[in-house]
């Protein structure tokens, strides 16, 4: 069982990145539980998806200690790095994520806004950018799988665009 967290602020898309992800484990014939959790100010309030990817059933719907957190604010990482499985893996956008203190965690930096403005142009692919590190830190989920997801969810007329930004999220992680 594989428990997962993504962490940031509302607006940056984390909510339909733990759906895509857990779309992606159901192609692949896993069972996936996702869950969100936001705050009342829905753009710019803190902002958080859960994602539980298993073989077997799962017995309890909620995220207790994520083995990989992804933390795309300070806000997020200061508020949910603590929950972190101990030696766990801690994918911070290190865009917007300058402090992480003391975790017993594999820490993986990555400048995941960063890229996406100035490769696609648009901070808004950051989220896409995000899950294809993830999944290329944890081999949850089939690249055909996630491809699938991604496609049957983003807007019209981005389907390339975000073909590159996993793309280019796979080829942060194989740098770092």
């Amino acid at each position: 069982m594989l428990e997962i967290s993504l962490s940031g602020t509302g607006g940056q898309g984390l909510i339909l990145a733990g759906i895509i992800l857990a779309e992606a484990a159901i192609l692949d014939g896993k069972q996936a539980i996702q869950t969100q959790s936001y705050g009342p100010e829905a753009r710019g309030g803190a902002s958080k998806a859960e994602v539980i990817i298993s073989e077997e059933e799962i017995d309890y719907p909620k995220v207790l200690a994520p083995d990989i957190l992804l933390v795309m604010s300070q806000e997020a990482c200061n508020k949910y790095a603590g929950i972190l499985k101990k030696n766990g893996k801690l994918l911070a956008d290190s865009t917007l994520v300058k402090e992480i203190s003391g975790r017993e965690a594999e820490v993986i930096d990555l400048p995941i806004t960063r890229t996406a403005r100035e490769e696609l142009g648009n901070a808004m692919f950051a989220n896409i950018i995000a899950l294809g590190a993830l999944v290329a830190a944890t081999g949850a989920v089939s690249e055909e799988s996630l491809t699938k997801a991604v496609l049957a969810r983003v807007p019209r007329g981005t389907e390339e665009k975000n073909q590159k930004a996993l793309a280019l999220g796979k080829q942060l992680y194989a740098q770092r």
